[in-house]
């Protein structure tokens, strides 16, 4: 500066508010160092992580902007300066000769080209660079150091100067040579690489810790770290963890190969287990190319990645590059959108399902996660809210994973304000007022106006003109959907009084083809109690059952009046069935649809009541075994039952026929050795005829 030119600080209110600036700044880094380092420590000390990878890389990026604007706040314990967190103390210390340093980050195509043109730039070299690609792992990084072929020590990243030794842990990893293959290795072999929990490990972990009410993991990298730090092995044992190779350490008595690639392929050689998606392609388009192709597969692949990680190839011109504090010059770790993202549950509304299933759905503070934004997120049941402790008002983390629908993670209980309300089930279906049902030992609530919500009845009525029920010939399920979309059918008693006309004018009907609709229509009003019964769609109740109520009740109007002790007297009929029956008949909607079809002309003929000697199986005993590919089971068993047999679950010499079905097993076998009658599901079905029971196929 000429001693002519004015100093900045000359005007003192210039100079006031650049000293305030200042101070803000210094402030705000302060408060970034406490926010990382807190981070850090629950993911890495706790195994809780209480930010989601994207808000804590926003933070990252801020400090990082900051130091790089002011270095004089840049500090030599600032969390951009370290690369992983503290060790845990449970473990014996391990220091890492040659640093395990992490990988600066591109969050789109202009940050790879970037990257691709200081590469470039350094190397003072216009040719196309040649790039090891690679799926950036969600796991935990380790070292794993051979002498003379032999496992000697595995340790974990820790702050990437020091880790924790975790040698009895790794050798419990299937996928971790405990030597060496061949003898063509170096006397001392530090390998790198990823230890992680495949998705369907981690799914069966949680499925294990939910059954015993323990707290779920939260992702896969969390429970893979979590493994790793168990004092007892047997716990790690039991994760099924997998290693995968990466990079190499330090090597000592052996020439390596001259590209990345050739050295991944030398590990494989050894014993090492190598991705098999990774790839050599040629400059940044190339880059960008396998980065587009493994995104749109990503949800596919059994384990978890958050990115892809592209390398120079050629080791010389790593070395050329070499390293900035924290990361190598040489590779860059291209991350995919966030897949979890924090916001704000503004409310909850119930949606009703197809089958009456009541789902609430979060309302959210719109955010932008895994590449869309996402205003709604399931919360599947009641017992799910209660699980997450989720409220309305709460900072949530939403976790949506390629085309699958947003869900809410979990909740970020430090944020909860004192406005946060409980979320209170609802009494009373949101579409049509009747009554919602939960069963007890149920995780979902149901509305229990089925033959009037609007939101079930077009499933209702295709289960009402079903074969099994009043078998309408002809009313198919786009027909259904056209009758209620046009508005011509809200229930199933508008059924009884179509128009001709208004059906020979749908989509591919005609007026002769509408009068045969028609006609079948008042051909169906002629059935059975039991069809009758099953038509109606009420929970569990299935052919087998209707048959049983049929056979107990042997009118309507007994069994819609039926208290709950009555009903669970019906064989087959157990509490669960009888509550839904209760709940059925004591809807006010429900009574007036059954009215309705009475009214319009549905009948069947007076049901007989059979003593025990009129029935043709009384007294005998058959048992059903195997896959019968023409009906349930359940079915089967309710036919016999209906013509009077005992259905037994095990073979004796008392058993009269077994029903044997595809892969019949070891009562076959019994039966065979018993020299008991066997009858295979074609015969089975004859046989059923032959008793007056027409098995519809």
């Amino acid at each position: 500066m000429s001693p002519d030119q004015p100093s900045l600080f000359d005007d003192p209110a210039k100079e006031n508010a650049i000293t305030t600036d200042l101070v803000k700044i210094e402030a705000r880094v302060w408060v970034l160092h406490a926010q990382l380092n807190q981070a850090n420590y629950a993911y890495y000390v706790l195994d809780n992580p209480a930010l989601p990878d994207a808000e804590y890389d926003r933070l990252f990026h801020e400090l990082k902007g900051i130091e790089a604007q002011h270095p004089k706040f840049l500090s030599i314990d600032s969390p951009t300066q370290r690369v992983g967190a503290t060790p845990l103390s449970q473990f014996e210390q391990v220091a890492h000769e040659v640093p395990m340093l992490s990988l600066d980050n591109a969050f789109n195509e202009l940050d790879m080209e970037d990257f691709d043109r200081r590469v470039r730039e350094r190397l003072v070299s216009s040719h196309i660079i040649e790039y090891a690609c690679e799926p950036k792992l969600d796991g935990i990084a380790v070292s794993l150091l051979y002498e003379d072929g032999l496992l000697v020590r595995g340790a974990t990243r820790g702050d990437g100067s020091t880790g924790e030794n975790i040698t009895q842990n790794i050798r419990t990893v299937a996928s971790i040579p405990l030597k060496l293959l061949g003898d063509n290795h170096p006397p001392i072999l530090e390998v790198r690489g990823e230890v992680y929990m495949p998705k369907k490990s981690f799914n069966s972990l949680n499925a294990a810790a939910r059954e015993i009410n323990e707290k779920e993991f939260v992702n896969p990298r969390n429970a893979a770290a979590g493994s790793l730090r168990q004092l007892d092995s047997k716990v790690a044992a039991s994760r099924r963890l997998e290693f995968c190779c990466y990079s190499l350490g330090r090597v000592e008595g052996h020439e390596m190969p001259a590209k990345h690639n050739e050295i991944l392929d030398a590990f494989s050689k050894w014993g090492f287990k190598t991705n098999p998606e990774s790839k050599v392609v040629q400059g940044v388009e190339g880059c960008l190319n396998y980065y587009q192709n493994l995104a749109g597969r990503r949800n596919d692949l059994s384990y978890e990645i958050d990115g892809i990680v592209f390398k120079v190839n050629e080791i010389s011109l790593q070395q050329r590059l070499g390293f900035v504090s924290r990361a190598p010059r040489w590779a860059i770790s291209h991350k995919f959108p966030a897949q979890e993202e924090m916001t704000i549950l503004e409310g909850v509304d119930f949606q009703v399902g197809r089958t009456g299933a009541i789902t609430p759905v979060a309302r959210l503070k719109p955010v932008f996660v895994g590449g869309v934004t996402v205003a709604n997120a399931t919360l599947h049941n009641m017992d799910e809210i209660k699980r997450l402790d989720v409220r309305i008002g709460d900072t949530v983390v939403i976790h949506r994973a390629g085309d699958v629908i947003p869900k809410l993670a979990r909740v970020i209980i430090e944020k909860r304000t004192e406005s946060a309300r409980v979320i209170e089930m609802l009494t009373r279906c949101p579409v049509c007022d009747s009554h919602i049902e939960r069963i007890e030992g149920e995780a979902i609530a149901r509305c229990s106006g089925g033959l009037v919500c609007g939101a079930q009845r077009k499933e209702a009525i295709k289960h009402f003109a079903s074969r099994k029920a009043m078998d309408v010939d002809g009313l198919g399920d786009k027909i259904v959907e056209q009758l209620v979309d046009e508005d011509l059918i809200n229930s199933f008693v508008d059924l009884y009084s179509l128009d001709l006309d208004a059906v020979a004018n749908l989509d591919r009907m005609a007026q002769k083809s509408a009068q045969n609709l028609l006609q079948a229509i008042e051909v169906s009003k002629k059935t059975t109690l039991a069809k009758f019964l099953y038509s109606l769609g009420i929970r569990e109740v299935g052919v087998t059952t209707a048959q049983n109520l049929q056979n107990h009740f042997l009118s309507i109007i007994p069994l819609v009046k039926a208290d709950f002790e009555t009903l669970i007297s019906v064989q087959d009929v157990g509490p669960i069935v009888a509550q839904h029956i209760l709940n059925f008949f004591s809807e006010p909607h429900n009574q007036e649809v059954i009215d309705g079809l009475l009214n319009a002309g549905v009948h069947w003929p007076k049901v007989e009541v059979k003593s025990e000697d009129q029935l043709p199986f009384a007294n005998k005993t058959f048992v059903v075994t195997g896959t019968l590919n023409l009906m349930g089971r359940d079915e089967a068993k309710g036919y016999l039952q209906s013509l009077g047999a005992k259905v037994s679950g095990s073979v004796s010499a008392k058993t009269h026929a077994l029903v044997a079905g595809e892969k019949a097993g070891s009562k076959l076998k019994k039966a065979q050795d018993l020299d008991i009658e066997i009858l295979d599901e074609e015969a089975f079905i004859s046989l059923l005829a032959e008793h007056g029971i027409e098995h519809e196929q």
